[in-house]
């Protein structure tokens, strides 16, 4: 994985699947069998893990007895077959309404905490990209923000509005003197001053979430950056472009969800249509 530049995160990630594989497997490795691995599914199962992660496991599983048959060299039947992959339901995005926004806002306290889901909600950042985010990348002049090695490997660029602006440059105003690149920090605990970490974030989310009784994740802001751009007749491939996903279908799901330029050009055209009924209808 390293040799094919997978990201660190992404490295761990599979190293610690492959641990709890490992570790509760009860025959040795090479005689694990189809039956082994629907076992180790139904355990994945009864700790209500959803289909999308026990899919990584197992996809995860599969690579790792390619490793073992390819860079091991052991002569090694492959037990993940292709019926043990679940099948997922694609539930859509979910996204704020206006109202439930401007609610979470009302109970965000603190520059920080303001200056980092802003970035969510108007950049379409992801959490890790915002724990991620330092001072070098950030063009005030130009009011863009260069986000490197994306999900994907991938860097972007996007585009700061007025409030996110004004939200960063009031936290760099009181941010803390450290030697630390990344701008925003822990506040508290043993971690005060250095770099806030993903799960940090996350639970800030959380804590606001129970605050505002609105059901929300840092993903579902980034959703809501992208049905407002598309109610606001942005683009696809712009929104695309900002959001840096690599297939345009992707960005077509927010297409399905609460698109007001459909519902325009639908009863627009329905305008047309009937007035083209009723003239036809007093034609001689």
């Amino acid at each position: 994985m390293k040799r094919r530049n997978y990201s660190p995160n992404t490295v761990k990630n599979y190293l610690n699947i492959i641990k709890h594989f490992v570790i509760w497997v009860d025959v040795p490795l090479e005689d694990a069998t189809h039956l082994t691995i629907s076992h180790y599914i139904d355990r994945l199962m009864r700790n209500r893990l959803a289909p999308k992660t026990i899919n990584c496991h197992v996809n995860c599983i599969r690579q790792f007895y390619h490793y073992l048959r390819d860079e091991g060299e052991l002569a090694i039947a492959n037990p993940v077959r292709r019926n043990h992959i679940q099948k997922m339901s694609r539930p859509l995005p979910r996204h704020l309404r206006d109202e439930q926004v401007e609610d979470f806002f009302n109970v965000v306290k603190g520059c920080r905490d303001k200056a980092m889901f802003m970035l969510m909600l108007r950049c379409g950042l992801r959490v890790e990209e915002v724990a991620n985010l330092t001072m070098g990348v950030i063009d005030v002049n130009r009011r863009t923000i260069l986000v490197e090695d994306g999900k994907g490997g991938k860097d972007r660029i996007v585009y700061m509005s007025n409030d996110v602006l004004q939200s960063l440059l009031s936290f760099l105003k009181v941010r803390p003197a450290s030697k630390a690149r990344k701008i925003f920090l822990s506040e508290k605990g043993e971690s005060k001053g250095q770099p806030i970490s993903i799960r940090g974030i996350q639970r800030r989310m959380e804590r606001y979430a129970r605050k505002a009784k609105i059901k929300l994740s840092c993903h579902h802001l980034r959703h809501t950056m992208a049905t407002q751009m598309l109610n606001a007749d942005a683009d696809l491939s712009t929104i695309q472009d900002l959001l840096g996903h690599s297939n345009v279908k992707t960005t077509q799901r927010y297409c399905r969800i609460s698109n007001l330029k459909v519902q325009r050009d639908y009863f627009k055209a329905m305008e047309v249509i009937m007035q083209r009924t009723v003239c036809s209808q007093h034609s001689p």
